[in-house]
């Protein structure tokens, strides 16, 4: 059974920085298509960055584009997300989700519990 942990989230204020974790098991994680995800208070839930199972492939949205890097490392199970100069609007709980490749698709199957992310102004 697949497993999704996160870790990194906090108290930033705006303008800082704060990198996330999901550690993978369960499964061979280059298998694996991961994304990140987030929940503002009182909004749904939205996709925000993509990386496919090789790494060749990631996306964002556009609010955070310029600010954030989603990375894997197939050899430690990791995913991360390093969010620089954030800013209130970014406040949310971040997701950590995974579906098994090669296909792209943006459902996904597996979801971590998530990780609480405050940007204080």
């Amino acid at each position: 059974q697949v497993q999704l942990v996160e870790s990194g989230g906090g108290l930033v204020q705006a303008g800082g920085s704060l990198r996330l974790s999901c550690t993978f098991s369960g499964d061979t994680f280059g298998a694996y298509n991961m994304a990140w995800h987030r929940q503002a208070p009182g909004k749904g839930r939205e996709i925000i960055a993509y990386i496919s199972w090789s790494g060749g492939t990631t996306t964002y949205i556009d609010s955070v584009r310029d600010r954030f890097a989603i990375f894997r490392d197939n050899a430690k199970n990791t995913v991360s997300l390093q969010m620089n100069n954030l800013k209130p609007d970014d406040t949310a709980v971040y997701y950590c989700a995974a579906r098994r490749g090669p296909a792209i698709s943006y459902e996904f199957d597996y979801w971590g519990q998530g990780t609480q992310v405050t940007v204080s102004s």
